[in-house]
C-alpha cells in the first residue's frame, strides 16, 4: 500500500511483523495437493478494536481491516489463491447486534435484554462498516496484488432457503423479505451499490446510506466469487400484517419481521438434525444456488459450508455407521449437481466439517 510505517499509530508500530512475514515455505501447495481458501474475518475481533473504535460500530475500523488484509496478502499471497474477506457477516451481525447472543452482545427490546445496544440500528451500522471494509480490502488486492499473485477474492454468506408457510400473498412476500435480509443484505451493495428495496422499505432511516464515492468503491471492486454456507430450508410466516408472538423476536430471522417454523400442519419440513431449527431439506440447496447464480450475474460460486449436525451422545453404533450423515450429504450433493447441470456456475464444494470442532457454544455436545 506504500504506507509510511512511522505514520502508523504507536500501538500498531510496537508489533513487528518481520518474523511473521518470513514464515518458511515448508512445502508447496502442489506437493501436498492442497488449495487453501483463507478467511480474513470469522466473528473474532481483537479487543483493541473494540476498545478503540467500538468494534464494527466505528468507521475507523475500516482502515484497520484494510491494513490487516494487506499484511495477509503480502505474507501469504504467494501460496493463497483464494481469499475471503468475511465469513457469514450477515449471521454475525444478527447474533451480535440484533439478538446479543455472541460478542459484543449488544441488543435491545423486543429482540433481547442486553446491558446496552440498539437492535433497530446497530446491526446495520456494523454491516455497513463491514461492507466498506470488504470493498477497501478488495480494492487493495486487485490494485496491488492480484496481477502478480494470480488469486481471487470474495465473500461468504450464510444462506438458508425460505419457503412461505402458506400460499397467501403475505407469506410469499415474507419469504422474499427473509431472503433479502439473509442474502441480499450484503450481496446487493457489493454488486449493485445499495441495499435491497425490502430493507429500505422496512428500516427507513435506521439503514445507513452509502455516499456516491462509497457506491463507486463497492461496484468497482465486486467480489470475484461468492461463498454459500447452506444447511437448511425453513418455512416463514409474515409478522407485519398480523403481528407474531413476542417470542418470535428472539429468533434468528426476527429483524426481517417473519416467524420461522419447521412445521406446517404438524408435518416437519424435513428430518430434524441436532441443531434446533435445522432440517434435512436437500431441495433447498438447488433453490439457493439458482437464486444466487441468477441474481448475481453468474458470478462463480463455491459452496463453502454444508454438513450434518449430530448429537455426540448418540450410540456408538450410530456414530460409526453414519447413515444419517451419508444420506444428508448424498441428498444435498445430488441437488447441487442438478443445479450445475442446469447451468449454475459452481466451482467447488466444502463439507462442514472434515474434523470435529467446538461447535460454537455447544462444545463437543454437537
Amino acid at each position: 500500500m506504500g504506507e509510511n510505517p512511522t505514520k502508523r499509530p504507536a500501538w500498531r508500530r510496537q508489533f513487528s511483523w518481520n518474523s511473521f512475514l518470513r514464515l518458511p515455505h515448508c512445502c508447496t501447495r502442489e506437493e501436498r495437493g492442497i488449495e487453501p481458501f483463507v478467511t480474513l474475518h470469522h466473528f473474532d475481533l481483537p479487543h483493541e478494536m473494540e476498545t478503540r473504535y467500538g468494534g464494527w460500530l466505528g468507521a475507523g475500523i475500516r482502515e484497520e481491516f484494510d491494513y490487516y488484509a494487506d499484511v495477509c496478502f503480502k505474507a501469504f499471497g504467494d501460496r493463497v489463491k483464494y481469499w475471503t474477506t468475511f465469513n457469514e457477516p450477515n449471521l454475525f451481525t444478527r447474533l451480535a447486534y440484533v439478538l446479543g447472543k455472541y460478542p459484543p452482545a449488544r441488543c435491545s427490546a423486543p429482540f433481547g435484554t442486553c446491558e446496552s445496544g440498539n437492535s433497530h440500528r446497530e446491526p446495520y451500522v456494523a454491516a455497513h462498516n463491514m461492507l466498506l471494509s470488504h470493498a477497501a480490502a478488495v480494492h487493495n488486492y486487485k490494485k496491488n496484488y492480484q496481477a502478480t499473485q494470480g488469486g481471487s477474492i470474495g465473500i461468504v454468506i450464510a444462506m438458508k432457503w425460505y419457503e412461505p408457510l402458506t400460499n397467501t400473498t403475505e407469506d410469499i412476500l415474507a419469504a422474499r423479505r427473509a431472503l433479502s435480509f439473509e442474502v441480499d443484505w450484503f450481496l446487493e451493495p457489493i454488486f449493485f451499490g445499495d441495499y435491497p428495496r425490502e430493507m429500505h422499505k422496512l428500516l427507513s432511516s435506521n439503514l445507513p446510506k452509502f455516499t456516491s464515492e462509497e457506491k463507486s468503491l463497492l461496484q468497482k471492486n465486486k467480489a470475484d466469487f461468492i461463498g454459500i454456507n447452506h444447511y437448511t430450508t425453513i418455512y416463514v410466516k409474515d409478522c407485519i400484517s398480523s403481528p407474531c408472538d413476542l417470542k418470535a423476536y428472539e429468533a434468528y430471522e426476527a429483524n426481517a419481521l417473519v416467524l420461522a417454523t419447521g412445521e406446517r400442519d404438524g408435518v416437519a419440513i424435513g428430518r430434524p438434525t441436532a441443531f434446533d431449527g435445522y432440517y434435512d431439506v436437500p431441495e433447498g440447496m438447488e433453490q439457493i444456488v439458482k437464486y444466487v447464480n441468477q441474481r448475481y450475474k453468474n458470478t462463480p460460486l463455491y459452496v463453502t459450508e454444508n454438513g450434518y449436525s449430530q448429537h455426540s451422545n448418540d450410540t456408538m453404533d450410530k456414530l460409526i455407521n453414519d447413515v444419517e450423515r451419508v444420506n444428508y450429504l448424498h441428498g444435498y450433493l445430488t441437488c447441487l449437481s442438478s443445479a450445475v447441470r442446469k447451468g449454475a456456475n459452481v466451482r467447488g464444494y466444502f463439507v462442514w466439517s472434515i474434523i470435529d470442532n467446538f461447535e460454537w457454544t455447544f462444545g463437543f455436545t454437537v
